[in-house]
């Protein structure tokens, strides 16, 4: 499982989903992640709009296998379902 976090700093639920992703890469063997800094990047959310298919209001997007699954929340109830986690 290969996932993408675009996240902004100061962001609490960007900092939550790296932490998750970070703790995952350590006990899992299947798992990878990147984040992906949005400002460091210059990547506006119009840029992450497309590239989810719909409106994106916050942060993070999170991308698992390349498709778009939504932000913190859904990321966690997804991890928590496939790893216990």
């Amino acid at each position: 499982m290969q996932v993408v976090i675009f996240g902004r700093p100061g962001c609490p639920y960007c900092v939550r989903a790296k932490q998750l992703a970070e703790q995952l890469s350590e006990s899992q063997d299947d798992f990878g992640y990147r984040y992906v800094d949005i400002y460091d990047e210059g990547i506006s959310k119009a840029d992450l709009s497309k590239s989810v298919g719909k409106p994106v209001e916050t942060v993070p997007q999170v991308f698992v296998d390349k498709q778009p699954i939504g932000g913190c929340t859904e990321f966690e109830a997804m991890m928590r379902a496939r790893f216990n986690a």
